[in-house]
């Protein structure tokens, strides 16, 4: 070895090295609290004042961006005792008149009227309140484009139908329009578990639930029943979160066994002779040792999915739904109110694995969180809205020595 040759190398090594210590990003979270009362289980996010940042609204308040501590209030506010419920479980902003100004829709209990906030375009008052849906049922409502048309709809169930619903755009004032995709049934205002994504690959979003999945038809003209494929997914959802985990190309399910219990998993899609059936991956059981991690806890009533640590893969984020009832109704009621993101991890043969990081232990989720960059770093930030109060937590990175970063993983079970 020439001594010109052992030079090089010497200097490829330490980049190599130098390449390999830059690797290593850890994703941390800074807690803002907002408020330590209890006002809402819903929370959302929006740019109210048309100023270019997103702000975020929780109840009765909107906080201005990018730092949120300017708070004004849309509507009359009112906190209530953790023991019992909000006026507020599903929260979500959109433009509905299409004035260019960002709108917030609410829904209260699951059952009573759901209604949006008409924003006044930077005056100082009261937003003007219209009722969108006069039965808004499911503790579990999603937002988004079912039907295809480029605008999102309300996703859930009202009088025993499982639908969708969504504005006149002609007459954004008026009561919205609901468009069933089942026969009547035993849902109920506290049914849970909604999603929607296209599961059999036709360019069509269907509906799920936890009985099974609701295939769209090729047109929905005078609302058609949709096609039930039947198949169980736990004993009670929330959110039910549609994407293709393994990368094998067929859309995945992730939701909780039970919002009140033990229990996340994720459902495999598996095709057999044109067949579309699902096979279940336990996260997270009921018992320590059901979770490669340790991890363990009650009550995962709301879920979120998105790229936390901007690897390219989907990452889901949940947690404890602190005295979704007053203890001791729900086993382990007065544990921590943990919060967690889900580290999608895909290996050799279609594979995958989550590997549970704590945000918190002191929030946890209401009937809904949000992921969402509400301080336009380009990365998710996570927003909670809950009887411990209001929250945002800042998803920060920094790059750390190999010691730091094998500190901050957490350790599989021996």
């Amino acid at each position: 070895m020439t001594k010109t040759y052992s030079i090089m190398l010497a200097m490829l090594m330490g980049a190599t090295a130098m390449v390999c210590a830059k690797d290593h990003v850890l994703h941390t979270f800074k807690k803002i609290t907002l408020s330590d009362q209890f006002y809402c289980e819903g929370i959302n996010c929006g740019d109210f004042n048309h100023d270019g940042k997103m702000d975020i609204v929780a109840s009765s308040f909107w906080y201005e961006g990018p730092d949120f501590q300017k708070k004004h209030e849309f509507r009359p506010s009112k906190t209530y005792e953790p023991k019992g419920y909000s006026d507020n479980f599903i929260t979500f902003a959109y433009d509905f008149n299409g004035d260019g100004w960002t709108d917030i829709f609410e829904i209260g209990m699951p059952g009573e009227e759901a209604w949006w906030y008409e924003n006044p375009q930077g005056k100082p008052e009261v937003w003007k309140k219209h009722v969108a849906f006069k039965t808004a049922d499911n503790e579990s409502p999603d937002f988004g484009d079912i039907d295809g048309d480029g605008k999102p709809e309300l996703i859930f169930n009202s009088d025993g139908f499982l639908g969708y619903a969504k504005p006149d755009p002609k007459n954004p004032e008026a009561l919205w329009k609901f468009h069933p995709i089942s026969p009547k049934g035993s849902w109920h205002k506290y049914t849970h578990g909604t999603g929607f994504g296209d599961i059999n690959g036709d360019g069509r979003t269907d509906y799920l639930e936890i009985n099974g999945w609701w295939e769209q038809p090729a047109s929905l003209e005078n609302d058609p029943v949709w096609k039930l494929h039947p198949f169980t997914f736990g004993e009670g959802g929330a959110q039910m979160l549609v994407y293709d985990v393994n990368g094998d190309g067929f859309n995945d399910v992730i939701t909780t066994l039970h919002p009140h219990q033990y229990g996340l998993a994720w459902y495999e899609q598996t095709r057999e002779n044109g067949q579309i059936s699902f096979t279940k991956h336990l996260i997270m059981g009921s018992k320590a040792e059901d979770n490669k991690y340790g991890v363990k806890f009650t009550q995962a009533h709301a879920f979120a999915l998105a790229d936390i640590d901007g690897d390219g893969l989907k990452d889901f984020v949940t947690g404890k739904r602190w005295w979704a009832h007053a203890p001791p109704t729900d086993p382990e009621g007065n544990e921590p109110a943990v919060l967690y993101w889900f580290k999608l991890v895909r290996g050799a043969g279609n594979t995958a694995e989550y590997i549970p990081y704590k945000v918190d232990d002191n929030s946890g989720v209401g009937t809904q969180v949000v992921a969402a960059d509400v301080n336009g770093d380009g990365m998710p930030d996570i927003l909670v809205g809950n009887k411990k109060g209001i929250f945002v937590f800042l998803n920060e990175k920094r790059t750390v020595s190999q010691e730091e970063w094998d500190k901050a993983q957490p350790q599989p079970l021996k």
